[in-house]
């Protein structure tokens, strides 16, 4: 028989190696370590920054997966609402972000991390001399706007009614990114898009400042969801997004701070 300080070591390490087990599945499957697959339903412009946000957290919490879903923000409350499963959902404008609460559908009270404005995005060389808002209603110019349920598309018809522009976009496009290719791929001479998008596609195209943007800035909220699969790696990700580090991939990519 051992003695008894020897049987109370063993009972102790084994009790240890139990909890730890323990602790170790709870995490894969969300638990307090925040590891599995975080799933993520984020607006489209956020796609460059929450892509090095994404890998950065994987980086920081070994065993973590990000699964991102890009696109407009009405579209990704409607899925949401409609059970789509997901951890956290982080929306280009408060609106959007209401109807998720509105339904129940939000662990908590959002906290806004972000905000973006509008530029007029131009092809490279800005061929038609576009420096303004009031450019877009010259004859013969054609224009991509988003939709108007969509954060971008409310943000750009605040704009043009707070500088007194009217004009018929030759295309509503669901989302900021669709806008944007409208210009990159020459099908429209201009669209309205976020500054940070325009940065993105620096390469292809320029984005030109206006003042009535200051009248249109979108507060970007996010929020981990209630139903969330994993909502510990979802709070998890979150903080990381409002941390230090989150915080300066958002400034670098031209957001500015709520």
């Amino acid at each position: 028989m051992r003695p008894a300080r020897t049987r109370g070591v063993l009972a102790a390490a084994a009790a240890l190696a139990l909890t730890l087990a323990g602790c170790g599945d709870g995490g894969t499957a969300g638990g307090s370590g925040g590891t599995g697959t975080v799933t993520v339903f984020a607006a489209a412009s956020l796609t460059e920054s929450f892509t090095r946000i994404g890998r950065d957290f994987e980086a920081a919490h070994p065993g973590t997966t990000v699964v991102f879903n890009f696109a407009g923000s009405s579209a990704l409350a409607t899925q949401i609402n409609q059970g789509a499963p997901a951890d956290v959902f982080a929306s280009a404008a408060p609106a959007t972000m209401a109807t998720v609460t509105d339904a129940g559908n939000a662990d908590g009270t959002p906290n806004t991390f972000v905000r973006n404005q509008l530029v007029i995005a131009v092809a490279k060389d800005n061929p038609r001399g576009i420096v303004g808002l009031a450019d877009l209603a010259r004859p013969g110019t054609t224009v991509a706007l988003c939709a108007p349920q969509v954060p971008c598309g409310g943000a750009a018809r605040t704009a043009l009614d707070a500088a007194g522009v009217t004009l018929t976009p030759v295309t509503l496009e669901q989302d900021v990114k669709g806008a944007l290719a409208k210009v990159r791929l020459g099908e429209v001479d201009a669209a309205l898009v976020y500054r940070t998008d325009a940065r993105a596609a620096a390469a292809d195209v320029t984005g030109i400042e206006f003042p009535e943007s200051s009248r249109a800035v979108n507060d970007y909220p996010i929020a981990v969801l209630k139903d969330a699969p994993n909502p510990a790696g979802g709070h998890a990700f979150v903080d990381h997004v409002r941390s230090d580090a989150g915080r300066a991939v958002l400034t670098a990519a031209g957001f500015q701070s709520p």
